[in-house]
């Protein structure tokens, strides 16, 4: 609240309230650390700061009195949707990102800030994403668990109360499902939501609502959809001069930058754009990430080279026929979006028509680049919130929030039962259910099991019998792209061998490399043996 504090003194409320300013302080915090960590890593000493200038703000400008504007019965609800959320961000974290991509990425940017061309060691580390570096900042001391998601569905809550907007209570139940790890896919969706709710209600701060869809399309560019609506709810309804969106736009040139220094492109995984530099990743890898990603569209049923004989027909159809609750999601999704556009089409509102337009835009993009559910979720909120946005009342919203979050929190308690009855629900396998330590702290893993090798100039560590880094040392490889590596005669190296900072490039193995890498390859194959 300290920090939107001074982002309002710069460029106005996003809206009024304890949720405005504190949505306002987390686009501060992040677009201050993004250009920072360029320099030096997010260690306690930023985090320090950071936390004494935010608390002089609220202390200096009495920001402590807005928390007064509740009634009892509000105070009341408040309570009782902060303790749902706090149990179910107790429980430990299962989204294999976690593990693979979200505590890594925070490990190297504590330690060591954003290195340029960290793709190369590890093409996943390239996206560092902007939502991690926000959690990293406050991994020191303020969030050591990673909960960074769990306070963030507290505030949507206060969102909720404040604006009286009580149909966003149905949502925050699903949102439960991502509270134990900092995924981008819980604030890209809770912001989306919300400047949405701000757009329809009549909020004219173009400035932030623009800036904020363009922070949100940084997190996690698949949502797309939300800038091309903001700025065409400017252009064509509000008549908004350029003048408003010079924010939005310096932040989408702070991220391209920020993705040019780490993954040699401006967006991240896509190889266009292509200015040349040397660091970028190398092609027959980014070859194989393409193809995975292709065969995650499939949900891995089908090999690369089966779907690369798919017709048009089959490839449309074995999509919506895939085995599991896969082929449910994406049949619905499709419903989904017919229903949402013609109903767009018969009510004739330019707004709804816009949202529908902007949903549709995004929808072809992802079907193209990669149909996978978990990039096109956020349509399913989206498209609830602008069909039934008069009919929930708050009784009714309260209604569906506890009934579903008792769902969830069953689920997350007794996995058994998702597992029993969605066998097909890969990350349902990973959930541990409730153990008696979430009573006093955040239910976490440890492992730090690893064995370190070298190749080259590049001494690294590897998990011992375990695909995942994170808790391993760093520099830290995963065994998958050890294995592309190799087979595409190349391996990573330090462009200094002095000195991590100065980043990494890949090179082709010379023989003794070569000797090196099949060494560890075969210690590896032969533990996962």
């Amino acid at each position: 609240m300290g920090i939107g504090r001074i982002v309002e003194l710069v460029a106005g409320n996003l809206f009024p309230g304890i949720a405005g300013k504190t949505l306002s302080g987390i686009l501060g915090i992040c677009i201050i650390w993004n250009i920072i960590s360029f320099f030096t890593p997010l260690n306690i000493y930023i985090e320090i700061i950071t936390i004494i200038l935010g608390v002089s703000f609220f202390v200096k400008d009495k920001l402590f009195r807005e928390f007064r504007q509740f009634s009892t019965g509000e105070i009341l609800l408040l309570t009782f949707v902060s303790f749902i959320i706090l149990w179910a961000g107790s429980y430990a974290p299962y989204i294999l990102d976690h593990f693979g991509y979200y505590v890594p990425t925070i490990k190297w940017l504590t330690e060591y800030g954003l290195i340029k061309g960290i793709s190369n060691l590890d093409l996943t580390l390239g996206q560092m994403s902007v939502w991690h570096i926000f959690q990293a900042g406050f991994s020191n001391i303020s969030d050591p668990f990673l909960r960074i998601n769990t306070i963030l569905l507290i505030i949507y809550a206060l969102y909720i109360v404040e604006k009286k907007n009580w149909i966003h209570l149905c949502f925050i139940p699903v949102m439960l499902l991502y509270s134990q790890s900092p995924s981008p896919d819980l604030p890209v969706i809770m912001f989306s939501l919300i400047v949405l709710n701000e757009i329809i209600t009549g909020n004219k701060n173009i400035i932030l609502l623009f800036a904020f869809s363009i922070f949100t399309f940084t997190i996690k560019p698949t949502m797309i959809w939300l800038p091309i609506l903001v700025l065409s709810h400017s252009i064509l309804i509000l008549k908004s001069n350029f003048q408003k969106l010079i924010l939005g736009f310096s932040i989408l040139i702070l991220f391209f930058i920020k993705n040019l220094w780490v993954f040699g492109y401006p967006v991240f995984p896509i190889a266009i754009g292509d200015l040349g530099i040397s660091w970028k990743p190398n092609e027959e890898v980014l070859k194989y990430s393409s193809q995975y990603a292709l065969q995650k569209t499939y949900d891995m049923q089908y090999s690369y080279e089966e779907i690369q004989k798919f017709s048009t027909s089959d490839a449309i159809k074995n999509w919506f026929f895939l085995k599991g609750i896969k082929s449910e999601i994406n049949i619905l999704f499709i419903i989904s979006l017919f229903i949402f556009s013609i109903s767009a089409w018969l009510k004739k509102k330019k707004l709804i028509t816009l949202i529908s337009i902007s949903i549709l835009i995004k929808s072809i993009l992802v079907l193209i680049f990669s149909a996978q559910y978990r990039f096109f979720i956020d349509v399913f909120f989206v498209i609830f919130l602008v069909l039934f946005y008069e009919y929930f009342n708050k009784r009714k919203s309260i209604a569906v929030f506890s009934v579903l979050s008792l769902l969830f929190i069953t689920v997350l308690s007794f996995p058994s039962l998702l597992q029993q009855y969605f066998p097909s629900f890969k990350s349902g396998n990973f959930i541990s259910g409730v153990k008696k330590e979430q009573f006093y702290r955040p239910s976490t893993y440890e492992y730090c099991q690893f064995k370190s090798f070298r190749v080259g100039n590049l001494k690294f560590n590897i998990s011992k019998n375990y695909p995942f880094n994170f808790d391993t040392p760093l520099p830290s490889v995963s065994v998958g792209y050890i294995l592309d590596d190799a087979k595409t005669g190349i391996f990573p190296q330090l462009s200094d061998k002095n000195n991590i900072r100065k980043g990494f490039i890949w090179k082709k193995m010379d023989s003794l490399e070569k000797k090196e890498a099949e060494s560890i390859i075969n210690i590896i194959e032969s533990t996962y043996k």
